[in-house]
C-alpha cells in the first residue's frame, strides 16, 4: 500500500503564475507552459515520429504537476494522422492538484477543451492507481497518486519515452533520487528515450 496522498497546495501570484509553497518553485511560467512541454518533452523524445505506425506507445512521467505535459502530448497525438492506435500515459505524483486548481490553470489555455475532458474525469486524491480513458479509449491515462519510490516497483510496462519532470532537484530530492531513477531501466523498452 502507498503512503497517504496530500493534494498540492498551489498559490497563484498576481500574474496568475502557479507556485508550490511546499517546494518553493513555480510549476511553469505564465506564458509558454505548453510550448515548454512541446519542446522539452514531446519533441525532445522525437514525437510524433516515434509513435507513427505503431499499435501502442507508452510514456511514463515522473511528476504530473498541472498536466501540461500530458495535454501537450495528447494534443500532438490527436493532430497526427499517422499516430499509434493507442497512447498510454502513466504519471506518478504524490501531491496531485485539486480539480479546482486544474480548472483555474487551464481556463484560458489553448488546450482548454482537452483540459475540460481531463478535469471532468479527475480522480480522487487517494493513494492508488487511477485509470482515465479518453478519446474513445485511444488515450489511456494511468495516474499513480503515490511516492515515486513506492509506485515504480508496482508498474508493469514497456515504456517508450520517459518524461522526467517535477520541481528542481535541489527542491524535490525524492523525485530525483538516483536509486529511484535506476528503477526506470527495468521499465524501458528497447530504444526508449528520456
Amino acid at each position: 500500500s502507498f503512503d497517504p496522498v496530500r493534494e498540492a497546495r498551489i498559490d497563484f501570484n498576481e500574474a496568475g503564475v502557479p507556485r508550490s509553497p511546499e517546494f518553493g518553485d513555480i510549476y511553469h511560467p505564465r506564458t509558454g507552459a505548453l510550448l515548454q512541454a512541446e519542446h522539452v518533452f514531446v519533441h525532445g523524445n522525437g514525437l510524433p515520429q516515434r509513435w507513427r505506425g505503431r499499435s501502442s506507445f507508452v510514456i511514463l512521467e515522473a511528476g504530473f504537476g498541472l498536466g501540461n505535459n500530458f495535454l501537450a502530448t495528447w494534443h500532438a497525438w490527436r493532430r497526427d494522422a499517422q499516430r499509434s492506435d493507442r497512447l498510454w500515459f502513466i504519471s506518478v505524483d504524490q501531491h496531485p492538484p485539486r480539480r479546482e486548481d486544474l480548472a483555474q490553470v487551464h481556463r484560458d489555455s489553448p488546450l482548454a477543451d482537452l483540459a475540460r475532458e481531463l478535469i471532468a474525469a479527475w480522480p480522487p486524491a487517494t493513494p492508488d492507481f487511477h485509470r482515465i480513458d479518453l478519446d474513445q479509449g485511444g488515450v489511456r491515462l494511468l495516474l499513480a497518486w503515490a511516492d515515486i519510490a513506492q509506485a515504480l516497483p508496482e508498474i508493469v510496462a514497456r515504456v517508450d519515452a520517459f518524461y522526467l519532470d517535477g520541481f528542481a532537484p535541489d527542491r524535490n530530492r525524492a523525485m530525483w533520487d538516483p536509486y529511484t531513477l535506476r528503477n526506470l531501466r527495468r521499465l524501458a523498452a528497447p530504444g526508449a528515450s528520456v
